[in-house]
């Protein structure tokens, strides 16, 4: 007697959820197609050399963000937080430490000015909030 004489019905699940899993994958490789494709409207605009000046700067870019100074790439608005801002002067602090005898004498000059920049903003920007 086979299956069918005997009414029962089997239905393999792990077909279906592979077949869920791959649906999943293509609509997520759909989605970054899309914005890969958004991303090739910037092909045009040269890219910074990546170096251990651009870290610095790119960090400084991200605390001046968070002082309020530049207008956040997704929403739009400018937002103060100065506890993040606080977070990465010290990670720029903790990187100086880490770095130190490692750098050429113009490295070491980008991260102390950086560093007193921010420091200094952070200590005007904290005593307005009070």
């Amino acid at each position: 007697m086979n299956n069918e004489e005997k009414g029962y019905t089997i239905k393999d699940k792990r077909f279906s959820a592979i077949s869920e899993e791959e649906k999943r994958q293509d609509s997520d490789t759909k989605n970054y197609k899309k914005e890969d494709d958004s991303s090739s409207k910037n092909k045009d605009i040269p890219l910074p050399e990546i170096n251990f000046a651009t870290f610095i700067l790119s960090l400084t870019s991200s605390a001046m963000l968070h002082f309020g100074d530049i207008a956040d790439p997704v929403s739009g608005k400018k937002e103060r937080n100065l506890t993040i801002a606080k977070q990465t002067i010290d990670m720029i602090d903790m990187l100086r430490e880490k770095t130190k005898g490692n750098l050429t004498k113009d490295e070491e000059a980008l991260v102390e000015n950086t560093l007193y920049e921010l420091k200094i903003r952070y200590v005007k920007e904290s005593s307005k909030g009070m």
